[in-house]
């Protein structure tokens, strides 16, 4: 996705990238005109110049489909400052993003599927990774928590994050407050790419049961919505100190999700999720038993040629991860089972 506030801003020769939705292909060209012929590449999806509602629409089916007990994991990658945070958390009104967009979706879903004898426990929880610290950002002055793994259905293996806390959602109002004291208490700070530049990655996550006793069924899924913090390059953005800790914190953090991309693309038998909080948290999104999306952020800015082409050059890696067809958590009911408990999920697409 184009970063649509820095689209008008330039005048189309200054671009260097140049969008053909149509056809789904991206072309980036060097702005000094250096490049013989331009970088291409082709994805799923492209968007320019593209609404809230739009890209949305894109990924609507796929968010549904967590009611059904497949565990989904959509999250948004690329450079600080490329429209990352406006893709997921968006502004008020028309511009909401896809994290508000997502519980509103699943919530008129859900209560659709009551006709079918459906009943769900929908709750959320909201963290962040900063400097590979794990932190609640729904408590004030969160300590470190440590992510755990545990046993799920069909031998599958979950992670979860002890203390972390769990709010139920049931009204749009709900997930509005969530994202309110989220927003207040993420960690933000100003560099000279970017005013409000996100110094920690974000999970948002539903976690969601659903239980119909006449079919005498039970589904267990989640829903994982993730705004990664921005790779950057420590001699445009010009941090040090406490700022400088935090770059070389989030470009090691990305680096480890690249590499087990990469393992996961050249089949190998080993994958090193353990090399970062981000990649052992998410790890049970990417092992093939569930849906993971990937929406890449670019700015056409001609100074951010370079990292654009490393963003849609990572792109190129997901899109070959293939992790064969997802499966819904399901289960017989046990008519002791209490509520609770959610699961993750892989496979991968980009946008």
């Amino acid at each position: 996705r184009e970063r649509r506030s820095s689209i008008y801003a330039l005048k189309l020769s200054q671009k260097s990238i140049h969008c053909h939705p149509s056809m789904g292909r991206i072309e980036i060209r060097d702005p000094a005109g250096r490049d013989k012929m331009p970088n291409e590449f082709k994805f799923n999806h492209v968007f320019q110049d593209a609404s809230q509602d739009e890209v949305f629409g894109e990924v609507s089916t796929l968010v549904q489909s967590a009611l059904d007990g497949y565990n989904v994991c959509l999250f948004a990658y690329g450079q600080t400052g490329s429209g990352k945070t406006f893709t997921m958390m968006g502004e008020e009104g028309k511009d909401q993003g896809i994290i508000p967009r997502a519980v509103s979706k699943i919530l008129e879903v859900a209560k659709l599927k009551q006709v079918q004898g459906w009943d769900f426990e929908i709750r959320g929880s909201f963290l962040e990774i900063y400097n590979e610290a794990v932190r609640d950002l729904l408590v004030t002055d969160s300590n470190n928590l440590e992510i755990k793994i545990k046993q799920g259905a069909s031998s599958s293996r979950q992670t979860y994050v002890s203390g972390l806390k769990l709010f139920e959602i049931k009204t749009q109002e709900d997930v509005t407050n969530i994202m309110d004291t989220a927003a207040k208490n993420r960690s933000v700070a100003s560099t000279d790419m970017n005013m409000h530049s996100s110094r920690s990655h974000s999970v948002f996550t539903l976690h969601m049961r659903g239980v119909n006793r006449k079919l005498k069924m039970e589904t267990k899924s989640a829903l994982y919505l993730c705004d990664l913090a921005g790779s950057e390059r420590i001699d445009k953005s010009g941090v040090e100190g406490a700022r400088l800790k935090e770059a070389v914190s989030i470009n090691r953090s990305l680096s480890a999700l690249s590499d087990v991309f990469q393992a996961l693309a050249r089949g190998d038998s080993h994958v090193p999720f353990r090399n970062s909080k981000l990649t052992y948290l998410l790890q049970c999104c990417f092992v093939g038993n569930g849906k993971t999306l990937m929406f890449v952020n670019l700015s056409p800015n001609p100074t951010s040629t370079q990292e654009s082409l490393c963003s849609l050059r990572f792109a190129q890696k997901v899109n070959k991860c293939v992790m064969g067809p997802a499966q819904a958590q399901t289960s017989r009911l046990k008519e002791s089972s209490s509520n609770g408990g959610a699961a993750g999920g892989g496979g991968k697409r980009a946008k």
